[in-house]
């Protein structure tokens, strides 16, 4: 993919779920910048029907820093979990965190009020993986995610 405003460069498009895409969500945890020093916080993300080492992870915030693991933390904040297909869809745009949560496909456990007392910092967040996320491919039936 060119990069707009960089030089020409080539990288390769990772497959939702796949090792390219975990050490590329990873990289760009690494490198976050302007993220809340006050954020203290873990978000785990399950994919249900997929197994852990690829369909478990967790986002872990402290001290302006941001790391991604695979796996489950043993005491996250906040616990999203999902099938594949709805994964696949929020991932690639074509269906809303909000929607799949009111149609009972994304459940939410721990601290809800995480998500109400730190917005701006959770859309920080959101905006280190937006790269990632815009060149993330997503297979809608082929295969389960893996590459």
């Amino acid at each position: 993919m060119i990069v707009p405003g960089r030089a020409a460069s080539l990288r390769p498009m990772p497959e939702f779920l796949s090792d390219g895409w975990f050490h590329a969500m990873a990289d760009a945890a690494r490198a976050a910048t302007g993220v809340p020093a006050d954020l203290d916080l873990v978000i785990q993300q399950v994919v249900d029907d997929v197994d852990d080492e690829r369909g478990a992870w967790y986002v872990a915030v402290r001290d302006g820093s941001v790391r991604l693991e695979r796996g489950r933390h043993p005491a996250p904040s906040i616990t999203f979990t999902l099938d594949l297909a709805t994964a696949r869809g929020i991932q690639a745009g074509t269906a809303s965190a909000q929607g799949a949560f009111m149609a009972g496909r994304l459940r939410v456990g721990g601290d809800v009020r995480v998500l109400l007392d730190q917005q701006s910092g959770l859309q920080r967040l959101d905006d280190v993986f937006a790269e990632v996320r815009s060149t993330t491919t997503s297979p809608q039936a082929s295969g389960d995610g893996a590459g």
